[in-house]
């Protein structure tokens, strides 16, 4: 693991709290061009876990990468139950969620976002050690360490 997916767990937890405090304070539609709030229920404790995830919204499905893999809490979460909430913009949602592991459906995923926000991704990219502008042998390779959520609104 390396980038992103390497820092310390805590480091993690402490950037998620402007996204959550914009969103609080009703910066919901600035926030939510790039960022969300998922809400799951925690595996163990049974609580509502809120986390803020970039996301692309593709066909109405909003579409979650895990730079942690399975091994990212949220996505251990919904492993144990698919039923989350969502926040983007000003609209609130119930939705199931579904991780995906299948690493073409995931280069696909990274594809899109390529081609969406292209300075964002390409920075991201050369942090994992990757071209700034992969080609799609390099996408399959980054894609078989991460994982990819999908969530239906209901």
């Amino acid at each position: 693991m390396s980038g992103f997916a390497a820092a310390p767990k805590f480091l993690l937890r402490l950037i998620h709290w402007p996204p959550r405090i914009a969103y609080t304070l009703g910066l919901g539609p600035l926030m939510g061009r790039l960022v969300l709030l998922l809400t799951t229920t925690g595996r163990r404790s049974g609580k509502p876990r809120v986390v803020p995830l970039q996301y692309e919204e593709i066909d109405g499905k909003y579409y979650l990468g895990s730079s942690r893999g399975l091994e990212a809490d949220w996505v251990k979460n919904i492993l144990a139950d698919s039923k989350v909430k969502v926040r983007v913009k000003a609209r609130h949602m119930n939705g199931t969620a579904e991780v995906v592991t299948d690493t073409d459906r995931i280069a696909d995923f990274l594809a899109v976002r390529l081609q969406r926000h292209p300075r964002m991704i390409g920075a991201m990219m050369k942090a994992e050690g990757l071209a700034g502008a992969p080609g799609r042998p390099d996408l399959e390779k980054y894609a078989a360490g991460i994982a990819l959520v999908t969530i239906t609104p209901i």
